[in-house]
Formats: C-alpha cells, sequence, structure tokens
C-alpha cells in the first residue's frame, strides 16, 4: 500500500468531507435526499406497487430501478453512510421512516406509476415535519 497525502487523495478521489456529518440526524439525510430528488425535478421515478399490502418480508425486499429509493442510492455519501441498496426495507432502516411514511413517499397507489422527482421531494419533506396525506401535499405542492 502507498502512502499519500491527502492532498494527493483530492486529485484522484472524489471525497466528501460533509459525510459524517449528514449520518447523526434523520432530518438531515431526509433534507438531503429531497434536495437530490429536486436536482432533477422533471426526472420520472417509478413507484412501488401496493407497498401496504404485501406481507412485511416482501415488502422489505420490494425495489424498482429509477424509484425515489433508487435516487438516494445513486448519492455517494448515502452509500459511505451505508445505504446498502435501493430496497424498500433498507430505506426504512436508513432514513428511520415508518411503513405508513414510506409508503406516502414510494407507493403507486398516491401518485400512478410514474412521478416527477419534485412530487417525491415535497413527499420526503412532509416525512420530515410528520405532516403527510393528501392535503398536506398539496399545501406543500402550491404554497411553496
Amino acid at each position: 500500500m502507498k502512502h499519500q497525502t491527502l492532498d494527493q487523495l483530492h486529485v484522484v478521489a472524489d471525497v466528501h468531507a460533509e459525510a459524517t456529518d449528514l449520518i447523526s440526524s434523520r432530518s438531515h439525510r431526509l433534507e438531503r435526499w429531497a434536495k437530490l430528488l429536486e436536482q432533477n425535478p422533471d426526472r420520472r421515478l417509478e413507484a412501488l406497487t401496493g407497498t401496504e399490502y404485501k406481507p412485511a418480508d416482501i415488502r422489505e425486499k420490494m425495489r424498482s430501478a429509477g424509484s425515489p429509493i433508487t435516487v438516494a442510492f445513486e448519492d455517494p455519501i448515502f452509500r459511505a453512510q451505508g445505504l446498502k441498496d435501493d430496497t424498500y426495507g433498507e430505506a426504512k432502516r436508513f432514513f428511520e421512516l415508518s411503513d405508513w411514511q414510506l409508503h406516502e413517499i414510494v407507493c403507486h397507489c398516491h401518485v400512478g406509476a410514474m412521478l416527477p422527482a419534485r412530487w417525491a421531494a415535497t413527499r420526503v419533506r412532509a416525512a420530515i415535519s410528520g405532516k403527510s396525506g393528501f392535503f398536506a401535499w398539496l399545501r406543500e405542492t402550491f404554497l411553496h
């Protein structure tokens, strides 16, 4: 193994000093997820189907390439902090969400098969504030 200074590593590595700061706070992780979604607000994301009807062991493994959870998993900081994959169960664990909160963000019954990333961002922010549901989504979407 070759010893390199921090300056030498910056030349060849994508170093994120803020990664350690974000892990300590659930609200910071959720806010970062919302901001990642807002970077491409018109990106069409795929919703998960029927999360509320699946048995817990099946629901935990649910995933869809191109879902709002995939956007979080694409982030190198979240992966460095321990986000292992883009499954429903992993998002629930990493973001410290209840089934109902994650259902509000990713389930097709609220948004259809596809949703714009900006809608997912609004739903993630609702999980931070604890205000969820259709009317909270309308308020957040049209007043902000």
